[in-house]
C-alpha cells in the first residue's frame, strides 16, 4: 500500500473500532476498545507527524497552513485520548468523551481524505508514496502507543523525543498487561 492507503487504512480501522465501542456488551468490552482506540490513534497521529505532515510542508504549496490546522485537530484528539486513557472501566464520563472523540476524529478524516490527501497525491509522486507507505507501516512497531499531548509535534523535536515516548509506552503497556502491535 502507499502512504496515502496506509492512512486511509487506519481511518476504516478506527470507525470499525467507534463502531465496535457501541456494539459492546458490557463495560469490559467497551474498556477494551477504547484501549485499541488509543494504541491505534496515537500511533497514526505520531506517524503523520513524525512522516506525513513533514513532506505535505515540503510539497504542497499550501501546506505549512494544512499542516498547521492537522495538527490543531490532532492535540484536540489527543488531548481526549490522553483523558480515555487515564478513566476507569465504567466510567460515567466515558460515553461523552467518545462522542466527541468521534465527532473530532470524523470530521479530521473527512479533511484528509477530500481535501490534503488528493493535494499530496497530486504532488507526489507514485515511487515517493509507495516507499513512504512501506516506511510507515514498519514504523507502526516502534511509534508511541499513547497519547502525549505535551510533547512536540514537529520535527526535529518529535523525532527525539518520539522513540522515548515509544519505548515508555510499551513498558506501561508490559506492566498493565495491555495488549501491543
Amino acid at each position: 500500500m502507499d502512504a496515502l492507503e496506509v492512512l486511509k487504512h487506519d481511518h476504516r480501522m478506527v470507525e470499525q473500532l467507534f463502531r465496535d465501542y457501541h456494539a459492546a456488551a458490557s463495560d469490559s468490552q467497551r474498556r477494551g476498545v477504547i484501549e485499541l482506540l488509543v494504541r491505534e490513534l496515537s500511533k497514526h497521529a505520531a506517524l503523520e507527524e513524525l512522516m506525513v505532515y513533514p513532506l505535505a510542508k515540503q510539497v504542497l504549496p499550501d501546506g505549512e497552513q494544512l499542516v498547521d490546522g492537522h495538527l490543531g485537530e490532532h492535540m484536540a484528539v489527543k488531548k481526549a485520548l490522553a483523558d480515555l486513557d487515564r478513566l476507569g472501566e465504567g466510567d460515567e464520563r466515558t460515553d461523552e468523551l467518545m462522542a466527541q472523540l468521534r465527532q473530532d476524529v470524523e470530521e479530521h478524516v473527512r479533511e484528509e481524505e477530500t481535501v490534503f490527501m488528493p493535494k499530496l497525491r497530486e504532488a507526489v509522486d507514485q515511487e515517493q508514496l509507495d516507499k513512504l507507505g512501506r516506511e510507515l507501516e514498519q514504523a507502526k512497531q516502534a511509534a508511541p502507543t499513547r497519547p502525549h499531548p505535551g510533547a512536540p509535534d514537529r520535527p526535529p523535536a518529535l523525532a527525539l523525543v518520539g522513540p522515548v515516548a515509544a519505548a515508555y509506552d510499551r513498558i506501561r503497556d508490559r506492566l498493565e498487561r495491555r495488549p501491543r502491535t
